[in-house]
């Protein structure tokens, strides 16, 4: 299973390769800021998405998306939540946000920064921002691969 993994596109344009890239995989998580109904409509003309609601997110978006979610795929199960706070504190809050699940992987944006490490035996995954280009170090997005283990990759997109 190919899992495309986005967050924080804030109602832009998603870049072309990405978008061609995104239509391959089983479906596309989305861990929240998407802003309002018409993006996710867009969105979901990509793929089926799975999506939860970020702190940008208007609050009829914020109506029809959970705060966090549990997804399963096969053996797994992947946490997904936006995140919140100082992003100095991030990746505290979002570990304290699971901290009763058992959860193989967790996806979070709200950083805009990628973000792929295994702490413990829980992967930690960021996909960056696909639309910043002011505050992320990159555009980019993620590919949660699972087999019989899930493996991460951040997709760093180069096209203007």
């Amino acid at each position: 299973m190919r899992i495309g993994v986005i967050s924080d596109t804030h109602s832009r344009p998603i870049p072309t390769s990405a978008v061609a890239d995104l239509k391959k995989m089983d479906f596309i998580i989305h861990a929240g800021d998407i802003c309002c109904e018409e993006s996710l409509r867009q969105l979901q003309k990509i793929n089926e998405i799975k999506a939860v609601h970020g702190n940008m997110d208007d609050g009829k978006l914020r109506g029809q998306l959970a705060r966090t979610q549990l997804i399963r795929c096969g053996a797994f199960t992947i946490g997904v939540f936006h995140g919140e706070g100082h992003p100095d504190r991030l990746l505290a809050c979002v570990q304290k946000e699971f901290k009763d699940q058992k959860v193989d992987a967790v996806v979070f944006g709200h950083s805009h920064h990628p973000f792929n490490e295994k702490i413990g035996s829980v992967l930690f995954f960021n996909p960056g921002s696909i639309t910043d280009t002011v505050f992320a170090p990159y555009r980019s997005y993620g590919i949660l691969d699972i087999t019989d283990k899930i493996t991460a990759t951040i997709v760093r997109i180069d096209e203007q």
